[in-house]
């Protein structure tokens, strides 16, 4: 499992998760920030520091961001 950010952070970008994040996994992306899948051990940090509550963990993604699931993988390939 990892943790993906989702709409809410598009143009928003606060980095509230980027500073709590212990393992430096998040990265800024041009409209938002992104979660490196391989780097990422599930902590969980980072989501309750999110203002705009865009992170969730990959399995919990509500359904109308599930694509973001594939935005954030393909964001590192």
């Amino acid at each position: 499992m990892t943790y993906i950010i989702t709409e809410p952070c598009i143009d928003v970008k606060d980095a509230s998760c980027v500073e709590v994040c212990p393992v430096d996994c998040i990265y800024e992306g041009k409209d938002q920030y992104y979660i490196h899948p391989d780097e990422c051990i599930d902590c969980g940090a980072c989501e309750p520091e999110c203002p705009v509550q865009a992170i969730f963990p990959d399995t919990d993604v509500p359904a109308e961001w599930t694509g973001f699931v594939d935005k954030n993988r393909t964001h590192f390939e």
